[in-house]
């Protein structure tokens, strides 16, 4: 007879955490809106404004390709205004040389996500990238590790910004 009861305690459990589970209205992120137009189509609707710089060139680039990767032509409903703020940081250098033996490449990015028919911001925020390599004695090695750093806080940002935005125009 304890055997049996034991068993049930797990089995009552099991039930109510369904249930309340169940209460919830957690929505896949691609799935449809509440315009019924997936997620998808919205997002090739946003454009992206010219960002400068380098590191705003490929900031720009990897958005392009996050927001709408098929290369489609939509008519722009929304607009991507992105600022972005880098710095170089050399945390570690040699005593013996006095050289920086590593470096770090962070970038911020403050966006900002604009309805363009009434000019009203849906979302904004701040997404951040941090990218280290190592320095060399050769000048040319260190300019590409940079760049390369660069390139990776790059696609981040990308990827931080896209995701919010996708949950903003997911509401």
């Amino acid at each position: 007879m304890r055997r049996t009861l034991s068993g049930i305690g797990p089995a009552v459990f099991g039930v109510f955490a369904a249930l309340a589970l169940s209460a919830c209205t957690v929505q896949p992120l691609y799935g449809p809106i509440g315009t019924d137009a997936p997620l998808t189509a919205e997002l090739h609707a946003v454009a992206v404004d010219p960002i400068p710089d380098r590191i705003g060139h490929y900031v720009r680039n990897e958005l392009i390709f996050a927001l709408n990767g098929t290369g489609s032509d939509e008519p722009p409903r929304y607009r991507l205004m992105v600022a972005l703020k880098e710095r170089v940081q050399t945390p570690i250098l040699d005593t013996v040389t006095g050289r920086a033996t590593s470096a770090t490449v962070i970038v911020d990015a403050e966006y900002k996500l604009i309805n363009i028919a009434d000019e009203q911001v849906i979302t904004k925020g701040v997404a951040f990238g941090v990218a280290s390599y190592d320095r060399f004695s050769n000048r040319l090695a260190n300019v590409r590790a940079a760049r390369d750093g660069e390139i990776r806080d790059a696609k981040v940002i990308a990827d931080m910004i896209r995701t919010r935005v996708a949950t903003a125009l997911s509401k």
